[in-house]
């Protein structure tokens, strides 16, 4: 395992693989910035949800996602390994759009990657 170098004085870690921790100290909760937000749209009527760090794509995948496939299962591991900066956040974003398109989600109009997910 990496472990995160520590800014001193601060409330921001930055692991080997580049990403960005914000510790929010009034609830006590991590959140992990992983670039633009991803914004799925989640109904035929075109609700769409903003996925905007790693814990809300690890949510989603687990709780949220509408199809159990390979493709989850990867995203899942890779969002995981990305939270412990095990891999790089370009590795898990890149999974959880090749879940998304395999789910059969569109992509809201701010995001311009699926053509290079796998």
């Amino acid at each position: 395992m990496v472990w995160p170098r520590l800014f001193k004085n601060s409330n921001t870690t930055l692991c080997s693989s580049g990403i960005h921790t914000q510790i929010l100290s009034e609830n006590n909760l991590i959140e992990t910035n992983w670039g633009n937000p991803i914004t799925l749209v989640v109904s035929q009527q075109g609700e769409t949800q903003k996925i905007g760090t790693i814990e809300q794509a690890f949510y989603w995948l687990r709780k949220k996602w509408p199809v159990a496939d390979h493709n989850r299962d990867l995203a899942i591991d890779y969002v995981d390994a990305a939270m412990h900066c095990m891999v790089t956040v370009g590795a898990a974003r890149k999974a959880f759009l090749a879940a998304a398109k395999t789910a059969g989600f569109m992509l809201g109009d701010n995001t311009t990657e699926m053509s290079t997910a796998r």
